[in-house]
């Protein structure tokens, strides 16, 4: 039994949408390090040897300008300070495409895998991570073992890819003590440029595993138990007693709005015990009766009761009743195949008006009405 319950509270479903927002909200998204420590390496080597050059001029042309001055700009400290000013924008400048770039990035580098996402909860301070019983739950969890593999292989890929390099270099590196000193540091300075570039892009290595790694656990965290579902749904769409009251408050405001119109209808066609439904037909205004309330049993009695009242008159036509019942909602008009049958009804109550005020004969009994075979309606 125990067993059953437990296979039963397996993360074994795929998140709802409501989840997968919620994760998001809170800035629960997966994420590579790996790969954005690898764009920020590959990046900066890149913009090393494209911006190199001109950094390295500006910066010899900065060391010129304050290791060559007169006298009188040694001991005047306003001449000592102009240098200074001049020194640290050129400077400054000089670094600007390389701090542009890496400000790119910084930020391109994090976003690759799961887009742009900002959430103020993901920032916000918790206590909770200050824990040190939970600190130390987490450097033995399979996630720090994780990170640990991760980091050895970080140093074994690493180191294989500056060996790599040396060996490749190895000439040229020799060739270095042969060449005067401004050559040969430039031609240092290019191999090491060279050399960080192809060991930043071996850390691409890691990255093209950490990436699905990252995601494929993301999907399990985000996975949920059936009764994660259930409870969800629950919290949606409300427990099933409080929507059956919902719903049931609506049909008393339903019928309430209904039987306020009732007063206002022409004729009542009732069952004559089960079925009970309001016709209201304006000649000129209407192209057809409309249904203005419709009921069974209890409230089929109190349309009768309002048809007592305000002196509506009440027509028996079980087979019509029916029809009009369940062909017809409330507020719309009548079914094309029920004309002619509740126009008899009408042109009925017509003379049956007109005989109660002395100008006609007594009309005769209501005739059977033919009702289509696809508007009928058997019980």
């Amino acid at each position: 039994m125990m067993a059953e319950e437990d296979s039963a509270q397996e993360k074994t479903e795929e998140p709802t949408e409501k989840k997968l927002e919620k994760s998001r909200e809170e800035g629960q998204l997966p994420r590579s390090k790996d790969l954005a420590t690898s764009i920020v390496l590959i990046t900066s080597a890149l913009s090393v040897i494209i911006f190199g050059p001109a950094m390295v001029l500006k910066i010899t042309q900065v060391a010129k300008f304050n290791f060559q001055f007169d006298r009188q700009a040694a001991i005047d400290q306003n001449l000592m300070l102009a240098h200074f000013n001049q020194s640290a924008i050129e400077g400054f400048v000089s670094v600007i495409p390389l701090y542009i770039t890496l400000l790119i990035a910084a930020v391109v580098g994090p976003i690759m895998v799961s887009g742009w996402n900002f959430s103020i909860k993901s920032i916000t301070p918790k206590f909770s991570k200050m824990n040190p019983f939970s600190g130390l739950k987490k450097m033995v969890s399979s996630h720090a073992l994780v990170e640990l593999l991760k980091a050895w292989a970080k140093v074994i890929v690493v180191g294989i890819g500056s060996i790599l390099v040396i060996i490749s270099q190895f000439n040229d590196i020799r060739w270095i003590v042969r060449e005067d000193i401004f050559q040969g540091m430039e031609h240092a300075t290019s191999i090491l440029f060279w050399a960080i570039f192809f060991i930043s892009c071996s850390t691409l290595v890691i990255a093209a595993i950490d990436v699905p790694f990252q995601i494929y656990s993301h999907n399990k965290k985000m996975k949920m138990t059936l009764q994660e579902i259930k409870d969800e749904y629950k919290n949606t769409e409300g427990k099933p007693e409080v929507k059956a009251r919902i719903r049931q408050l609506q049909r008393e405001v339903s019928q309430r709005q209904m039987m306020s119109q009732v007063p206002d209808a022409d004729v009542i066609i009732t069952n004559p015990d089960h079925f009970a439904v309001a016709l209201k037909y304006t000649p000129n205004e209407m192209p057809a009766p409309i249904l203005l309330g419709k009921g069974t049993d209890l409230v089929a009695d109190k349309l009768k009761e309002i048809a007592r009242e305000y002196k509506i008159p009440i027509v028996q036509s079980p087979p019509l009743a029916r029809s009009i019942y369940h062909f017809t909602e409330i507020g719309q008009e009548i079914p094309e195949g029920l004309y002619m049958a509740v126009a008899q009804i009408l042109a009925y109550i017509f003379q049956l008006n007109q005989y109660q005020k002395g100008y006609a004969a007594k009309p005769g009994d209501l005739p059977d009405f033919d009702i289509p075979d696809d508007l009928r309606y058997d019980l």
